[in-house]
């Protein structure tokens, strides 16, 4: 793997829309490019996260996280050493502890930041909680257990924490105005 990128946010703040974005603009410059979509569907971690992530409790909340992590190392693992990867895209990653509980996420975050890999083009879609919440309820998709106003709210508050050295970029832009700046510091990293 030559290209580490990593596009998180809050729901609905369009980072499947940039990640798709991005691996177009690497393609058309002769790039082969690999997307992880976290939670993903192709093993049982991700899958696990996802129908975790579709309940409620704080069972669930718990589990979705560490099944979550658990799928985002497996791509860790699985990708990152790979020569025939030329750029890596994680949709998704390690901002997910911010989902444990206050104290616990920040001690993770530095421990995991630290174990796994980062980069210079990790982004952060600051999107605002009521923006979020009109963007998730056009989508035809059942509702996951952090997808509310009060857990909006609380997630974008506790995401300033752990981005401070991720390059933020406002996602209440239009996406060709967000790919810009997105595409802009890749290239300029390359």
């Amino acid at each position: 793997m030559k290209k580490f990128i990593v596009i998180d946010g809050l729901d609905g703040s369009g980072k499947d829309t940039q990640v798709n974005m991005l691996a177009e603009a690497y393609e058309k410059r002769g790039r082969s490019v690999t997307i992880r979509s976290h939670p993903c569907n192709d093993n049982r971690f991700g899958r696990k996260s996802k129908q975790a992530l579709l309940k409620t409790g704080k069972i669930n909340h718990i589990k979705a996280t560490i099944y979550f992590g658990l799928d985002a190392i497996r791509s860790v693992v699985k990708y990152t050493h790979d020569d025939n990867v030329d750029v890596l895209i994680f949709s998704r990653y390690i901002l997910a502890v911010m989902y444990l509980p206050n104290g616990i996420n920040t001690i993770v975050y530095k421990i995991v930041a630290f174990i796994l890999p980062t980069s210079d083009c990790m982004f952060f879609l600051d999107i605002t909680p009521e923006e979020s919440l009109r963007r998730i309820g056009s989508r035809n998709e059942e509702t996951e257990m952090f997808e509310n106003i009060d857990a909006l709210r609380d997630n974008r508050q506790k995401s300033q924490k752990f981005t401070y050295n991720w390059n933020v970029v406002s996602a209440d832009e239009t996406p060709e105005e967000i790919s810009e700046k997105i595409v802009s510091k890749c290239f300029s990293t390359d």
